[in-house]
């Protein structure tokens, strides 16, 4: 007696069933019980999402079309009875249990990002230079939020810039993430390598194409990126940077081919990768710091790069001092109820009176969120006002009204939870419809501040100086672009120092590694900066938690 067996099924069920994600119609087949985000990640179909598909961000939205999905609990607090009858589901919860349909929400994949530094002037001598041979000039490709610039050697001119989100984004928006992802699966790291270069490599050719450069003739390449991507595309493992004592395979990397990075250009072009000073001190802030000019200048300056990690140098050309603040994600809009990055509809300015709350939004659309210039903006507001308290809690109703009569009515409650209305999306009164700034969007920004000041304070006690004694503040990065120096001050992040003395650094990380394709004298120097710079660790530090604590609270 013989008997067939179907190899799809199972007494259980199907061993694998087949997803099609929408817009496209992209037919996958996948293993029985995967997650939706799992699918999608394996099959280069990119979702949305910060926390790497651990369920904490919320930001995985998917619309279940066809197919059975049944809500989790965390589903319940996350979209609405009506979001959850039309089949609205997080996609790191939704398992893969029949033939699916899928509608995944477009994903931004170019971010808001500066591109300007500090302007310095810089004599050309670069590596490579026109001989007789016919020869086109270089160009640069250099990774930081991630960004790349075509440079012209002849000039010192970019001829095309480009930015884009980084493809590791399904592994996590930070870099503990990243790093974790390799400590639970041995094979991450070579998925992480090769999204990395996949990155670099369409950057790459897109500059190229824009700048109408033949990718055959680019001789140099030079990358300025954190310790933790760094070692990712290079391919070294990055478990010791999320571990104490916070140690780096290696502070300086050797020169390697663009080609071993994946990257499409000459086939003898090399990477000249910026080196690190600690394990969250890496070649962009190197990068920086070269671009600004502090081991050059007389004045005593603090150097601020704010992101999820923010690192932070002190000093002037005869010392300098460097460490690196825990500062987590809410400024990039993870870990905010209604946060998102600075994209088309995200919040980016908030200015409030008494008795309005006015809203700039990214490309003038329908506000979708709030980003992290935004955030702060919305919670200075609210200090100025007196409708956050010194510790960060929202002032009873009596109060609120008495204080701004015109913003009380925004002051309400999601559940048991306090929450000012930043805009009404459906019915006034409808606060699930609403973006909104909870109290624990407040405190996530008070941590993060706190951090941020609890390091250059560390700093300029090492120093023996006083916060008076800083003559210049530099914010560096993409996000300091965009942040009010006059409400950096307000809450704390900065000294309380002349707000003209404020500076809006732009993505000096981009400029540093231009400078080391135009000199190699410039490029010496970032080098030099390496036995210049004294790296400060915190995490040992046993006085930093007290520290913290009492940098929580807002400034009076």
């Amino acid at each position: 007696m013989t008997s067939t067996v179907d190899l799809e099924t199972e007494a259980t069920g199907p061993v694998r069933v087949d997803l099609t994600f929408e817009p496209g119609a992209r037919r996958v087949r996948v293993p029985h019980g995967v997650t939706l985000f799992d699918a999608a990640s394996w099959n280069g179909i990119a979702i949305d999402s910060t926390c790497g598909g651990h369920g904490t961000c919320k930001k995985c939205k998917v619309q279940v079309l066809d197919g059975a999905a049944a809500p989790s609990e965390l589903d319940a607090r996350a979209f609405t009875p009506e979001e959850l009858r039309q089949g609205w589901r997080l996609a790191c919860r939704a398992q893969a249990l029949t033939d699916t349909r899928v509608d995944v929400p477009p994903l931004v994949t170019r971010p808001k990002a500066a591109t300007v530094g500090v302007g310095r002037q810089v004599i050309l001598r670069p590596a490579v230079q026109k001989r007789y041979l016919e020869l086109a000039e270089p160009s640069l490709s250099d990774q930081v939020t991630v960004v790349a610039t075509l440079l012209d050697l002849s000039t010192g001119t970019p001829a095309a810039v480009a930015s884009v989100l980084n493809a590791q984004q399904p592994f996590g928006a930070d870099v503990i993430s990243r790093i974790s992802a390799t400590m639970l699966d041995p094979a991450a790291l070579g998925r992480l390598r090769s999204l990395a270069q996949e990155t670099l490599a369409g950057l790459a050719a897109e500059v190229c194409a824009e700048g109408g450069a033949d990718p055959a003739e680019v001789y140099e390449v030079a990358l300025a990126g954190n310790a933790t991507m760094t070692h990712l595309v290079l391919g070294i493992d990055p478990e010791p940077l999320g571990m104490a004592p916070f140690i780096m395979a290696t502070r300086l990397f050797p020169e390697v081919l663009a080609a071993d990075l994946g990257i499409a250009v000459h086939r003898r072009a090399r990477a000249v990768v910026f080196p690190a000073f600690g394990a969250y001190v890496g070649g962009d802030i190197t990068a920086g710091l070269l671009a600004s000019g502090m081991d050059r200048d007389a004045r005593i300056r603090l150097f601020v790069d704010i992101g999820t990690n923010c690192e932070i140098v002190l000093g002037n050309r005869e010392w300098l001092l460097a460490t690196a603040a825990p500062a987590g994600p809410a400024f990039e809009g993870a870990a905010i109820r209604c946060g998102m990055r600075a994209a088309d509809g995200a919040i980016e300015v908030v200015t409030m009176t008494p008795d309005a709350c006015e809203l700039t939004v990214i490309g003038d659309a329908e506000p979708a969120g709030l980003c992290g210039s935004g955030l702060v903006d919305a919670v200075t507001g609210l200090v100025k006002l007196g409708l956050l308290d010194p510790s960060g809690r929202f002032v009873p109703e009596e109060q609120a009204t008495a204080l701004a009569p015109g913003l009380a009515g925004r002051l309400t409650r999601l559940g048991e939870e306090r929450v000012f209305v930043l805009h009404w999306l459906g019915p006034p009164g409808d606060v699930a419809q609403s973006i909104y700034l909870s109290q624990r969007d407040v405190r996530e920004l008070q941590f993060a501040k706190a951090a941020i000041a609890t390091g250059w304070r560390i700093l300029l006690e090492e120093a023996g100086l006083k916060p008076g004694d800083i003559q210049q503040v530099l914010l560096a990065g993409s996000f300091g672009s965009y942040l009010s120096p006059a409400n950096a001050i307000r809450l704390g992040l900065v000294p309380e120092i002349g707000v003209l003395r404020v500076v809006s650094a732009g993505n000096v990380a981009g400029e540093g590694a231009k400078m080391a394709l135009l000199s190699l004298r410039e490029r010496a120097a970032g080098l030099a900066l390496l036995e210049e710079v004294r790296y400060v660790e915190l995490s040992d530090r046993a006085d930093f938690n007290d520290r913290f604590v009492a940098q929580l609270p807002f400034p009076g």
